[in-house]
C-alpha cells in the first residue's frame, strides 16, 4: 500500500514537472520580446545593447519651430530603431507652451533620452532636461532659474499660471527620481529651500540655479562630460553608431518665422505697409513691403504645419471683402466681414492663438501708430487724395471771376423766353441769364429783378398795379 501511495506521488510530480517544462519552452520565444519591453527606458547595461545613437540640438529659443523639428527627429530616430536618443541642450529658454509640449513628447518617447547640458540649461530648457531620463553636463554648464517672465522680462505674478508650472517642474523632477522642492525652487523666487547635499539654502528672492558640480552632487545630474564622446561612454555607447539630425533649411526658415518677436513685426510691417499704401503715398514700396511680409507671416506658419489652405483663404478673403467695400458702399456690412476674417485667418493660422491674438494687438495699435505719423507728413500724397478736388479757380491762376450785378436790383425788363424757372429776360437792352422763386412767367411779360445772389438773378413777373403806378 504504501509503495502503491509513493508510486502515484511519483507520477504526480512527473506530471507537475512536465507541465512546468512545456510552458517554459513556450513562453521561450517570447522571453526577448517581454525582456526589451520591461527594459525599453531603462539605461543600456553594456556597449553591445547600445548599436544606433541620435543626437538632436536642442539650441537657442524654445519656441513651436523647434517642437515642430524634434517631434521630426524623434519620429525617425523611431523609425530607425534608435537605442538612446541624446538631447544636446544649449538655451536661455523660450515659451512655456512650447516646453510643455516637448516635454511631454520626452516622456511618451519609447527611446532613452539623455539631456547632454553643454552650456546653459535655463528657464524652459531646465525644465525639457529634467524630462529625460538621464542628465549630463558640461563642466562650465548650469541648470535652472526656471521662473516665468513675460515679454518685458518681468516675472509672471499670475496665479494660476505659475501653479501650472510649478506643477510641470514638480512632475518632471519626480519622474526621474529627483527632489521636486528643488525644482520649485527653479520657479518661485519667493520659496525657501534648503538642499542638503550642499548645505546651502536658496531664497527668498533668489532663484535655484546649478552649477555642474552641483547639479551632481544634488541629484540633478548623473555625472560630467566635457563632450559627447564622454557621454556615450558614460552610457555604454562609445562604440555606437552615431547619427545627428540639423534643422532643414525650411525648418530653419520656419523657427525665424514663428518666433514670437518676428511674427509681431511681421504682422506690423504687413499691416503698416498695406495702410500706408492706401493712405499715403502712391510709389508701390510700402504696398510691397506689407505684403512681403504678410507673405512671409504664413509662409513660416505653413512650413511649420500650424497654418493650412484655409488659413490662408479666409485671410485673402478678408482683404476681398474689404476692397469690395471700396466700390460698393455697404454701409459697414463688409468693412466688419472683412476684419473679422481677416483677424481670424491671421489667428488661427498661429500654433498658440493667445500669442497670435497678443501679435495683433500689438502689431494693430503700432500700425495705427505709424499711418497717422506718415500721414500728417505726407498728407497731400495717395490713393485717397485722388477723389478730392483740390483745384482753385482764382484770379491768381488766370481764371476771372463772373462780374458781380447788384447794379440790376430793382430794374425792371421783358421775359425773353418762358422762364420755366429759369430763362433769359433782356433788362435794360441787355440780355440776362434769369431764374424766377419757382413761378412759370411766360415771354414777353414784365420781370423785375428781386434780389441778386453773385451769379444768380432772381426775377418776379411785375403786377398790374405796378405796370399802372
Amino acid at each position: 500500500m504504501d509503495a502503491l501511495r509513493e508510486r502515484l506521488m511519483l507520477k504526480k510530480r512527473l506530471l507537475w514537472f512536465t507541465l512546468m517544462l512545456m510552458v517554459w519552452l513556450c513562453a521561450l520565444p517570447f522571453q526577448d520580446v517581454l525582456v526589451y519591453a520591461q527594459n525599453e527606458t531603462e539605461a543600456p547595461e553594456n556597449a553591445d545593447e547600445v548599436r544606433l545613437v541620435y543626437v538632436i540640438p536642442i539650441h537657442q529659443t524654445i519656441e513651436t519651430g523647434l517642437e515642430r523639428f524634434l517631434r521630426r527627429a524623434f519620429d525617425e530616430a523611431q523609425e530607425a530603431g534608435a537605442d538612446v536618443i541624446v538631447l544636446e541642450i544649449t538655451t536661455l529658454g523660450g515659451a512655456v507652451d512650447a516646453a510643455a509640449q516637448i516635454g511631454q513628447m520626452i516622456r511618451l518617447s519609447p527611446i532613452h533620452t539623455v539631456a547632454f547640458v553643454k552650456g546653459r540649461a535655463i528657464s524652459a530648457g531646465s525644465y525639457i532636461a529634467l524630462n529625460a531620463d538621464e542628465i549630463y553636463m558640461d563642466r562650465g554648464s548650469s541648470i535652472g532659474a526656471a521662473a516665468i517672465v513675460d515679454l518685458t522680462g518681468e516675472p509672471v505674478q499670475d496665479p494660476k499660471t505659475l501653479s501650472y508650472w510649478v506643477s510641470e517642474m514638480r512632475s518632471a523632477a519626480q519622474a526621474s527620481g529627483r527632489n521636486p522642492d528643488y525644482a520649485e525652487g527653479m520657479v518661485v523666487v519667493d520659496k525657501v529651500v534648503h538642499v542638503e547635499e550642499l548645505n546651502k539654502t536658496y531664497g527668498p528672492n533668489e532663484l535655484i540655479t546649478f552649477t555642474a558640480q552641483e547639479a551632481v552632487q544634488a541629484g540633478y545630474a548623473e555625472g560630467l562630460a566635457d563632450s559627447l564622446n564622454e557621454v556615450l561612454a558614460h552610457i555604454g555607447a562609445q562604440n555606437a553608431v552615431v547619427e545627428r539630425v540639423e534643422l532643414t533649411p525650411a525648418e530653419k526658415l520656419a523657427r525665424f518665422l514663428t518666433h514670437p518677436v518676428v511674427m509681431t513685426l511681421l504682422l506690423l510691417a504687413g499691416l503698416a505697409g498695406i495702410g500706408i499704401e492706401l493712405f499715403v503715398p502712391g510709389f508701390g514700396l510700402p504696398g510691397i513691403v506689407g505684403i512681403t511680409a504678410l507673405v512671409a507671416y504664413f509662409l513660416g506658419q505653413y512650413v511649420a504645419g500650424f497654418a493650412g489652405i484655409e488659413h490662408i483663404l479666409l485671410f485673402l478673403a478678408g482683404v476681398v471683402l474689404l476692397i469690395i467695400e471700396i466700390f460698393v458702399p455697404s454701409f459697414g456690412i463688409f468693412i466688419i466681414l472683412g476684419i473679422v476674417s481677416l483677424s481670424a485667418g491671421i489667428v488661427l493660422a498661429a500654433y498658440d492663438t493667445g500669442n497670435a491674438v497678443r501679435s495683433l494687438l500689438i502689431a494693430l495699435f503700432c500700425a495705427i501708430v505709424t499711418i497717422v505719423i506718415v500721414s500728417k507728413i505726407f498728407q497731400k500724397r495717395g490713393v485717397w487724395n485722388k477723389f478730392i478736388l483740390r483745384d482753385q479757380f482764382t484770379t491768381e491762376h488766370g481764371y476771372i471771376p463772373t462780374k458781380p450785378r447788384e447794379d440790376l436790383l430793382g430794374k425792371t425788363g421783358k421775359a425773353v423766353t418762358p422762364l420755366r424757372p429759369s430763362g433769359t429776360a433782356m433788362i435794360e437792352d441787355e440780355r440776362v441769364d434769369v431764374v424766377t422763386a419757382g413761378e412759370f412767367i411766360p415771354a414777353g411779360k414784365q420781370v423785375v429783378v428781386s434780389k441778386v445772389e453773385g451769379n444768380r438773378i432772381v426775377v418776379k413777373e411785375v403786377s398790374l398795379d405796378e405796370q399802372e403806378g
